[in-house]
């Protein structure tokens, strides 16, 4: 439980680009928050977003999974909307790169510079069977992102599916 309040998404709603800044683990136990994030605002007609990983200490595969459902969103606005990531650092990147979102988001260099940044509200969600959705989904992104993720997280598809339908 530590590790959930160590973890901070920070964010500047109010910029153009919109900022995130991801302090701590980024993992499914706080991804729902930036999922949710993301949606209101692309409903509020916000389309250019930077993600700063400057103090990101690692990523799941359902963060990821939820960056990438953010990038094919943002792209399938009109006009396309964009999301950036910068300092990503070696590991960070590596990541990224491996699992094809290089190619969904921009990857930036130099730090960022952004107004004042407040913090979400990142509850973890108590709810399995909702913890258990939002990973089925964020995975499904990464396999739209690049089909040779299926074949990675075939084993973790066919699990979290069967979870979902016994419910």
């Amino acid at each position: 439980m530590s590790d959930i309040i160590k973890s901070t998404y920070l964010v500047d709603a109010a910029a153009d680009p919109v900022v995130v800044r991801v302090e701590g683990r980024a993992c499914f136990q706080n991804s729902r928050c930036l999922r949710d994030f993301f949606t209101e605002m692309t409903r509020r007609g916000k389309s250019r977003f930077v993600l700063d990983l400057g103090r990101c200490s690692s990523m799941d595969s359902t963060f990821l999974g939820v960056l990438a459902g953010a990038a094919l969103e943002l792209r399938n606005l009109a006009p396309a909307g964009t999301l950036a990531v910068r300092q990503a650092g070696p590991r960070n990147l590596e990541l990224l790169q491996n699992l094809g979102l290089h190619r969904l988001l921009t990857v930036e260099p130099g730090e960022l510079q952004s107004g004042e940044c407040s913090a979400l509200d990142c509850q973890p969600e108590q709810d399995a069977m909702e913890n258990t959705r939002l990973a089925l989904e964020a995975h499904k992104n990464l396999v739209a992102a690049d089909e040779t993720n299926r074949e990675r997280f075939q084993d973790v598809l066919v699990f979290l599916q069967k979870r979902v339908e016994q419910g």
